[in-house]
Protein backbone atom coordinates (compact mmCIF):
# COMPACT_ATOMS: atom_id res chain seq x y z
CA UNK A 1 0.00 0.00 0.00
CA UNK A 2 1.07 3.65 -0.88
CA UNK A 3 2.55 5.40 2.14
CA UNK A 4 3.56 9.56 2.63
CA UNK A 5 4.65 11.39 5.05
CA UNK A 6 3.95 15.37 4.83
CA UNK A 7 3.52 18.44 6.17
CA UNK A 8 1.33 21.46 5.98
CA UNK A 9 -0.19 24.99 7.03
CA UNK A 10 -3.52 25.26 7.63
CA UNK A 11 -5.27 28.92 7.56
CA UNK A 12 -8.23 30.47 7.30
CA UNK A 13 -8.36 31.94 4.15
CA UNK A 14 -7.34 31.52 0.52
CA UNK A 15 -5.02 35.05 0.56
CA UNK A 16 -3.06 34.43 3.47
CA UNK A 17 -2.19 30.95 1.82
CA UNK A 18 -0.88 32.12 -1.23
CA UNK A 19 1.02 35.04 1.02
CA UNK A 20 2.72 32.15 2.49
CA UNK A 21 3.49 30.12 -0.33
CA UNK A 22 5.20 33.44 -1.73
CA UNK A 23 7.45 33.80 1.76
CA UNK A 24 8.46 29.98 1.21
CA UNK A 25 9.01 30.56 -2.68
CA UNK A 26 11.24 33.62 -1.12
CA UNK A 27 13.05 31.67 1.12
CA UNK A 28 11.45 31.46 3.88
CA UNK A 29 11.38 27.95 6.19
CA UNK A 30 8.27 26.17 5.73
CA UNK A 31 8.94 24.65 9.62
CA UNK A 32 8.62 27.91 11.23
CA UNK A 33 5.94 29.63 9.21
CA UNK A 34 3.78 26.56 10.35
CA UNK A 35 4.95 27.02 13.67
CA UNK A 36 3.82 30.72 13.70
CA UNK A 37 0.53 30.69 11.62
CA UNK A 38 -0.89 27.14 11.37
CA UNK A 39 -4.49 26.63 13.30
CA UNK A 40 -3.68 22.76 13.18
CA UNK A 41 -2.71 21.54 15.89
CA UNK A 42 0.51 20.30 13.91
CA UNK A 43 2.03 23.77 13.46
CA UNK A 44 3.70 23.05 16.90
CA UNK A 45 5.95 20.18 15.42
CA UNK A 46 6.32 22.79 11.85
CA UNK A 47 3.39 21.08 10.43
CA UNK A 48 4.99 17.64 10.38
CA UNK A 49 1.68 14.74 9.37
CA UNK A 50 4.17 11.80 10.23
CA UNK A 51 3.33 8.98 7.59
CA UNK A 52 -0.07 8.14 6.57
CA UNK A 53 -1.89 6.26 3.78
CA UNK A 54 -4.27 6.79 1.06
CA UNK A 55 -7.90 7.53 2.90
CA UNK A 56 -6.58 8.63 6.14
CA UNK A 57 -6.96 12.18 5.55
CA UNK A 58 -9.71 14.46 3.37
CA UNK A 59 -10.20 13.62 -0.04
CA UNK A 60 -8.71 16.73 -1.41
CA UNK A 61 -5.33 16.04 0.83
CA UNK A 62 -4.99 12.77 -0.35
CA UNK A 63 -5.38 13.80 -3.74
CA UNK A 64 -2.30 15.63 -4.09
CA UNK A 65 -0.55 13.84 -1.39
CA UNK A 66 -0.31 11.27 -3.84
CA UNK A 67 0.29 12.76 -6.83
CA UNK A 68 2.14 15.81 -6.31
CA UNK A 69 5.81 16.08 -6.88
CA UNK A 70 8.04 15.13 -3.57
CA UNK A 71 9.58 18.46 -1.72
CA UNK A 72 7.36 20.80 -3.64
CA UNK A 73 5.20 23.17 -1.73
CA UNK A 74 1.57 22.73 -3.39
CA UNK A 75 -1.51 24.62 -2.55
CA UNK A 76 -3.33 26.46 -2.04
CA UNK A 77 -5.61 23.13 -0.89
CA UNK A 78 -9.62 24.04 -0.05
CA UNK A 79 -10.84 21.38 2.43
CA UNK A 80 -13.80 21.53 5.06
CA UNK A 81 -10.85 22.79 7.46
CA UNK A 82 -9.54 25.67 5.79
CA UNK A 83 -6.60 26.54 3.22
CA UNK A 84 -3.60 24.33 2.90
CA UNK A 85 -0.12 24.31 1.84
CA UNK A 86 0.98 21.18 1.64
CA UNK A 87 4.57 19.69 1.19
CA UNK A 88 5.30 15.79 0.24
CA UNK A 89 8.54 15.02 2.30
CA UNK A 90 8.33 11.15 1.52
CA UNK A 91 6.05 8.79 -0.90
CA UNK A 92 6.83 5.07 -1.39
CA UNK A 93 4.30 2.36 -3.01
Amino acid sequence: MARATARHILVASKSQCEALKREIEDGADFAELARKHSSCPSGKEGGDLGEFGPGMMVREFDEVVFSAEVNTVQGPVKTQFGYHLLEVTSRRG
